[in-house]
């Protein structure tokens, strides 16, 4: 039987002692920055992810095990293999089940989903996939909170929706973001705007009109990050 020091033993062998400090360079790690206190092995992401399908088969308490671990690279491997579940899981009964205990617990760990490669790789299959035909207003209530990564989770959840031509939750969680005073939340609320942009121009377009003033500079440069350069510009301008 697999156990979960298997999972961490793995991820330890393919440590880097030189890249460790790189990575925890790029992710703010340093006193006073958003990432304040990680702790860094050098993993790439193609080395956690292909751990994480070797282990698709863990519980999930065992995978809680895994996302309370001190080290970023051992928490995204189970954040991967709670991803992987939930991508595998079925359109029967069994499988809407587990969705549901896997966004369950990953909203009662976000404490631990302490960085935006943390939520951005795995919040659109696990929380915003599942509530395609669930309730969506926890992504309000985590947007109103008061803590930056329950934010983020709210607006990149919304990711799913767009996929799906679903608009509506991107521009009202938006709206709720934009006065938001970090740059990590203007970047991700400009992202998903982006991608609304992709779907549909012209709504992003009329909640750009409606809502510029308002816009952390950040947030409307991605925003309109695929719009030819004219009109780049006249967005700019305003």
């Amino acid at each position: 039987m697999i156990k979960v020091d298997d999972v961490q033993q793995a991820i330890h062998a393919l440590a880097d002692p030189e890249r460790a400090p790189l990575v925890a360079r790029f992710f703010k790690t340093g006193s006073g920055q958003y990432g304040e206190g990680d702790q860094f092995l050098g993993l790439t992401m193609p080395q956690q992810r292909e751990i994480a399908r070797q282990y698709l088969h863990l519980s999930t308490d065992e995978v809680e095990y895994l996302i309370h671990d001190p080290y970023h690279e051992v928490r995204m491997t189970g954040l991967l293999i709670w991803t992987y579940q939930c991508k595998k899981a079925g359109a029967a009964l069994a499988g809407a089940i587990q969705r549901e205990a896997v966004a369950q617990r990953y909203l009662a760990n976000r404490t631990y989903i302490n960085n935006w490669d943390l939520v951005d790789v795995t919040c659109p299959e696990v929380i915003g996939n599942y509530l395609l035909d669930q309730d969506r207003s926890i992504l309000y209530d985590l947007a109103r909170q008061d803590h930056l990564w329950s934010q983020r989770i709210a607006i990149v959840s919304t990711l799913a929706f767009i996929r799906r031509n679903q608009l509506a939750d991107t521009f009202a969680i938006a709206e709720l973001l934009l006065n938001h005073k970090h740059d990590l939340i203007h970047k991700a609320t400009g992202w998903m705007l982006r991608e609304v942009g992709k779907r549909n121009p012209e709504a992003l377009e009329e909640f750009l009109h409606d809502h510029i003033r308002q816009m952390p500079r950040t947030a409307l440069r991605y925003a309109i990050e695929r719009f030819e350069p004219g009109r780049r510009k006249y967005y700019l301008l305003l």
